[in-house]
């Protein structure tokens, strides 16, 4: 095929002109033969009768006498027909030329019209990169075909632009809720280390506290894989004694808290048996205790505390930082969202441990509270169901809601809320 026809607009000049020629064509020459058929049938000739009368002079008699004439006329009419039928080939050829040379400016111009929102998809995709998919065609027009390709392209950038921000989120949230857990083993191993004195149970202890970071980043790596296949983790249905959470995550940030001249005050009875995933509560209330240390002052005491009400679970954590202005409260679970100012370190949070402690807590089926004063501190609490009847009872609910397949990542309707 030669290049110039490789163009949309050409095919199509072309196949206007053919197909608007090829029709013309036709009637001209529909026109042409039924015209000469006509004429064949119905010669004028046929219908005329010449009769010559005359008047004898001796006798006075009139004399009728046919003449040759029809003969004549009717070699006339044949030749008046062809000159007819001559003369329309004539004005028909040149008129079909006229037409064809027409037919080709006015093609190019129905088809520029046509091809032009085409065009315009051309160019946006074009100018589209891969780190910007922020632009859409956005075609104006009747809904035809092309603005149907131009939206559903449209959506394919919308879907895009989704899958590459997800793929971004997934990134830094690799990142956040690696780097606090790899602190933390940092930090035991340091205190440990550094001790030339340390006795076997100290480094017993710090080597549990590892030990059990090591397992929760494990956990931790495969919900992140989980939630960039599809969106959301799954927890894990088995019985939870909150206490023992409370008392493992109080004990891992000991060390971080003296390194900062904190202390950590943690109390929680024991029998706060929940049905859940033990490694994501315990990543959850990680979160809140580690940006509690990060955030509280010299010299003043993190709490770390849970009970029971009313058929509620709770975990908690109080700091006496800076507090969170009344304005930003509805903020502060949002994914990304970083407080306005810097901690006493100049450091800043990625946004993203808030935002899933409320998935943990609304994956178990329970909710997130916040209780802060600016200027005097700040309290979050995980609410969630508890099983009244102790372990047995959270066993045979553990069993019950893993055969039911619910504690999948998102709350289920209808559930009742804290009072």
């Amino acid at each position: 095929m030669p290049a110039w026809m490789g163009s949309i607009r050409v095919r199509l000049t072309l196949l206007y002109s053919v197909l608007l020629f090829g029709l013309a064509a036709l009637v001209v020459a529909g026109v042409y033969v039924g015209l000469s058929r006509d004429l064949d049938e119905e010669p004028i000739s046929e219908t005329i009768n010449v009769t010559r009368l005359m008047v004898d002079p001796r006798t006075g008699q009139v004399i009728r006498e046919e003449q040759p004439i029809r003969a004549q006329i009717s070699g006339l009419e044949h030749l008046v027909n062809e000159r007819a039928l001559e003369k329309l080939r004539n004005y028909s050829f040149a008129s079909l030329g006229v037409l064809f040379v027409a037919s080709l400016g006015v093609g190019w111009v129905v088809a520029g019209r046509v091809v032009r929102p085409i065009g315009h998809i051309t160019d946006v995709a074009t100018d589209i990169q891969a780190t910007d998919l922020s632009r859409r065609i956005a075609l104006h027009g009747p809904d035809d075909e092309v603005k149907k390709l131009a939206d559903t392209f449209d959506e394919m950038l919308d879907r895009l632009d989704h899958a590459f921000e997800a793929q971004r989120r997934f990134i830094q949230d690799t990142s956040h809720e690696l780097r606090n857990p790899l602190a933390v083993m940092r930090t035991n191993l340091d205190v440990a280390l550094s001790d030339p004195d340390a006795s076997a149970d100290e480094l017993r202890q710090a080597a549990s506290v590892v030990a059990r970071t090591v397992d929760r980043l494990t956990h931790l790596v495969d919900d992140l894989l989980q939630f960039a296949r599809h969106g959301a983790p799954t927890f894990a249905h088995e019985p939870v004694d909150l206490a023992d959470v409370v008392g493992e995550v109080a004990a891992e940030f000991v060390g971080a808290a003296a390194e900062r001249d904190l202390e950590i005050d943690a109390a929680a009875p024991p029998g706060l048996w929940v049905v859940g995933d033990r490694v994501a509560l315990r990543q959850a209330l990680h979160n809140l205790v580690g940006n509690a240390v990060r955030l509280a002052p010299a010299g003043s005491v993190v709490r770390i505390a849970g009970g029971e009400d009313r058929g509620w679970a709770w975990m908690a954590v109080e700091d006496r930082g800076p507090g969170i202005p009344e304005g930003e409260r509805d903020l502060v679970f949002q994914r990304f969202w970083r407080k306005s100012r810097t901690d006493a370190e100049g450091e800043r949070g990625s946004g993203l441990g808030l935002t899933i402690v409320r998935q943990v807590a609304e994956g178990h089926n329970g909710e997130v509270r916040l209780a802060s004063e600016e200027g005097e501190g700040t309290t979050f609490s995980v609410w969630l169901p508890a099983a009244p009847g102790g372990a047995d009872t959270a066993d045979a609910d553990a069993d019950t809601a893993a055969r039911a397949g619910v504690g999948s990542g998102a709350p289920v309707a209808g559930t009742s809320q804290p009072a």
